[in-house]
């Protein structure tokens, strides 16, 4: 991309690791070997270095025994800690939204989710449900609510693919969604920030299943 081509080199190879680590191209468990990486990415081993330090300054990346870098796993109990902060945090934007909200960020709040509600299930409806939750945090009009959040979001991307992958997951988002506007349009902060904790609450519960799917044993197996 021309953005990253302009970054430094540690800049641009942290970034790209995001992006591999978001899209699933490196799961939890992955090594991450410099030399490879390196070779991969076009560039010498000392910014791959640079962009690994990066990511486990993240959290994203571990130092294990007889393996070195690795990208993180998340037990349950980690997944649900992290969605209880999603909650919290996510459900005071709303709420301040409700207040500090222009009509032009609700008006495209609500296009954000009639796009959801058209994009096919998978990559597309992650990246504009990731633009809707954005704007609505933008909506707080709180920069110390934007950092805490921005911090977690990385956390989260060690998930992996997104529960959007459904279409009923993907549909019922968007009816969470209505919801969510609804009290924003209302200027109901109060309304506004328990639809948004039901809505994490669901996005929760969605990734729990996948999860417990991911570790059932094939039949074959039993």
């Amino acid at each position: 991309m021309a953005e990253d081509s302009e970054l430094p080199q540690g800049q641009s190879a942290y970034r790209r690791l995001l992006d591999e680590i978001r899209n699933g191209t490196l799961p939890p468990g992955t090594r991450l070997r410099e030399t490879d990486l390196a070779e991969r990415l076009g560039i010498s081993r000392t910014p791959v270095r640079e962009a690994i330090r990066q990511l486990e300054a993240d959290g994203l990346v571990a130092h294990l025994p007889r393996q070195g870098a690795t990208i993180r796993s998340l037990d349950h109990a980690e997944v649900v800690e992290l969605y209880e902060m999603r909650a919290v945090l996510e459900g005071t934007a709303a709420r301040l939204a409700a207040r500090a909200a222009s009509d032009i960020e609700l008006a495209e709040l609500a296009a954000l989710n009639a796009d959801l509600a058209r994009a096919p299930a998978g990559p597309q409806a992650r990246e504009v449900n990731r633009q809707f939750h954005r704007m609505l945090l933008e909506a707080a009009r709180n920069r110390f609510l934007l950092k805490s959040m921005s911090a977690l979001q990385k956390t989260l991307l060690i998930l992996g693919p997104t529960t959007l992958a459904d279409p009923l997951r993907a549909s019922a988002a968007v009816a969470e969604h209505a919801d969510i506007l609804a009290a924003l349009q209302a200027r109901d902060g109060a309304a506004a920030e328990t639809a948004m904790r039901s809505h994490v609450d669901a996005a929760l519960s969605a990734r729990i299943r996948g999860m417990r799917d991911r570790e059932l044993p094939m039949e074959d197996d039993l």
